[in-house]
């Protein structure tokens, strides 16, 4: 079965609550085995990426990761193009609640070449490698002018070869302490989650909850994930 062919067969009604409710949502498995161990092969042919960022160096955390450059493996292409129409129309039914103008298109492709015309022309999907000791901070994927509320993690080694490291998101709520969310999960399940911010409703109409993701502390063992913002980079 194409990777297009499980995403038509996802279970949408719930993925979608989830993402209105919480903020993400968990797939059930959505990569195979062997599609997970190809893309961690990838990471040792520096010629696939434009770009390999130390954490440290710039007091991000702790690890690396490293953006893909064009063209980009087919399984990420994939995932980008047949994920995107179901989550463009989460992402323009938020904006509508919101009272924001945007609207998103309903093909991958026009999102991209809006993207380029903004200047945002250098692709976003990513590795990302951590090994004992190593932790990302929060943050938000932006990369520029144009930014796509939702964006994926697909979690590419198996839970045996690692401790800790569980994905972390927080909630700044107004006026309220934050509230955080840890999601621990399978290899080839893929988290959807909002990329800065999702529509809550209260007393006097829908506001703005901002939302920052990041991955604890490794405790033991090596970690690789496959990150897919949908919009490009400046």
């Amino acid at each position: 079965m194409t990777i297009a062919q499980r995403i038509h067969d996802l279970d949408w009604t719930s993925l979608t609550s989830d993402l209105d409710t919480q903020g993400y949502a968990l797939t059930p498995s959505l990569l195979s085995p062997s599609e997970c161990e190809q893309l961690i092969a990838l990471y040792s042919d520096d010629k696939l990426f434009r770009s390999h960022i130390i954490m440290a160096r710039y007091r991000f955390g702790s690890g690396d990761y490293k953006y893909f450059a064009h063209p980009l493996p087919a399984i990420i292409n994939e995932l980008r193009t047949s994920l995107y129409p179901y989550l463009a129309t989460v992402a323009n039914r938020w904006n509508e609640v919101l009272g924001a103008e945007d609207k998103f298109p309903a093909r991958h492709e026009v999102l991209l070449a809006e993207c380029h015309q903004r200047g945002q022309a250098r692709p976003t999907p990513l590795l990302l490698h951590y090994e004992t000791g190593d932790y990302n901070c929060l943050h938000q994927d932006l990369y520029g002018q144009i930014a796509f509320p939702l964006q994926l993690t697909c979690f590419l080694s198996p839970q045996s070869a690692y401790t800790g490291g569980e994905f972390v998101l927080t909630e700044q709520q107004p006026r309220a302490q934050s509230r955080v969310q840890v999601v621990a999960a399978e290899q080839g399940q893929a988290l959807i989650f909002t990329t800065r911010y999702r529509p809550v409703k209260g007393s006097r109409g829908y506001f703005r909850l901002n939302v920052r993701h990041g991955v604890s502390r490794i405790h033991s063992g090596v970690r690789y994930t496959l990150g897919v913002p949908f919009h490009d980079a400046e």
